[in-house]
């Protein structure tokens, strides 16, 4: 591991008031300390994991509308607002990584094309499919000793593809010494073994229990509810 802790510097916040200070989980932060190589931010939309998942790729100097070091490029509202109010602690400090946005995934591709620095896969991202695409980034761009920030990878990956990515994972964790922090809905990617999982509801930051998540708990009670979930879903005045 690299990255060790994450603290908010809540001494030179002015007002929690104003966003994204006021956003619970935020407002309540003091410090993460990271235990495991993988660790995954889970919550819902709006409960400020991805939030503060840009502020930790801003403060590494990734893009932060998709990127690393060297990949200059810009995407309406990729400022991130938190970034100058954490600190983080490394041990050692690495440079390698990359950040994943996969809304910006599209400009990210566009980027890569005007670069003109070869394509990923022996094709153009753009002539591939998003799910394809992805993969190629994970295959050429992912090496090394680095820390991979990801928000919601799984957007454009079937389960089956979100089980192989599992696989791409776990060879750069094990061979490769990488450092993974990822902001997920996916119950499948939220079962990588060993992992940390923080969840963002409840207004705080907080160590969870894989059977805890309600992502586990929500399709676990679907696929054995299926017929009685739906009709209390659909039949709903």
């Amino acid at each position: 591991m690299f990255l060790k802790r994450i603290v908010l510097e809540r001494e030179n916040i002015s007002s929690f008031n104003q966003y994204p200070f006021s956003i619970p989980s935020i407002q309540n932060l003091k410090q993460i300390d990271l235990q495991s190589k993988v660790t995954f931010f889970v919550g819902e939309n709006g409960s400020g994991k991805s939030t503060l998942l840009e502020a930790i790729a801003d403060k590494c100097e990734f893009n932060t509308a998709g990127g690393g070091r060297n990949n200059f490029y810009e995407v309406d509202a990729s400022e991130s607002a938190l970034g100058d109010y954490i600190k983080l602690s490394w041990l050692p400090k690495v440079t390698n990584g990359f950040f994943l946005r996969a809304e910006s995934f599209y400009s990210f591709a566009s980027h890569i094309d005007t670069m003109g620095t070869g394509p990923y896969g022996g094709k153009s991202l753009h002539h591939q499919s998003h799910g394809e695409a992805f993969f190629s980034l994970f295959s050429n761009r992912f090496r090394g000793r680095g820390i991979y920030l990801l928000d919601e990878p799984e957007a454009a990956l079937s389960p089956s593809r979100q089980l192989a990515f599992l696989r791409i994972l776990h060879d750069l964790v094990q061979e490769d010494d990488s450092q993974f922090i990822i902001a997920t809905h996916s119950p499948i990617l939220l079962g990588y073994p060993d992992a940390t999982i923080l969840s963002f509801d409840d207004g705080e930051i907080k160590e969870v229990e894989y059977e805890e998540t309600d992502h586990f708990q929500l399709t676990k009670y679907f696929l054995q509810n299926r017929e009685r979930f739906l009709q209390e879903i659909l039949e709903q005045d």
